[in-house]
């Protein structure tokens, strides 16, 4: 334990997603040791994300202004909602440069362990976009784990009555992988995903 604002300090860096006790004395000590306008820098740039950035009002990714940059885009393709669970997740999808469409961020997944239901998601959001007519496809792109396929599962059996093609993204093995290493759920995904060799 140290003593007032260091320990302060060191306990609010650990409350940080991924940041254990060591990593946050090890970041407290380099901001103690680091130039004081690189702290304040840093300060005022954490005091500006929570005065300026929100969330769409279309899709909950984050933004600058009311609509985000893709909703905002008209060369994106209105047809297409790719649904993600975190803003993050926009951002991996759009390194690929291979989604040329629109997002959904649900701001989460169904987890009843967790506490979280589809009530606090934002999926009553996602169907009233849905409901005029203008999207005819909705890629589930939700994590391949426990809570996403349930979220996925949830999602198509809500949607599949409205006509609009739902579809999940392919999940298997990855490229440089080996067989003897996959576990049985990713190398049976991987049987379901098969495609043709041309």
């Amino acid at each position: 334990m140290y003593e007032g604002i260091v320990q302060d300090l060191i306990d609010e860096l650990g409350r940080l997603p991924g940041i254990g006790p060591k990593s946050a004395q090890r970041i407290a000590f380099h901001l103690l040791s680091a130039d004081p306008a690189d702290v304040r820098r840093l300060a005022a740039t954490l005091n500006e994300i929570k005065d300026k950035v929100r969330f769409c009002r279309l899709c909950f990714n984050v933004a600058q202004a009311e609509l985000c940059r893709i909703c905002s885009d008209q060369r994106r393709d209105p047809e297409q909602i790719c649904v993600v669970e975190e803003s993050k997740d926009v951002i991996a999808i759009e390194r690929t440069r291979e989604f040329r469409g629109r997002y959904h961020v649900l701001g989460g997944a169904i987890n009843p362990i967790g506490g979280i239901g589809p009530d606090d998601l934002h999926i009553r959001e996602l169907i009233a976009r849905l409901a005029d007519g203008t999207v005819t496809e909705l890629i589930l792109a939700t994590d391949p784990n426990t809570e996403g396929e349930v979220t996925a599962s949830y999602l198509a059996r809500q949607i599949a009555p409205m006509g609009v093609k739902v579809t999940r993204l392919a999940s298997g093995l990855p490229m440089g992988g080996d067989l003897e290493w996959a576990d049985e759920v990713t190398l049976g995904r991987a049987f379901e995903g098969r495609r043709v060799v041309a």
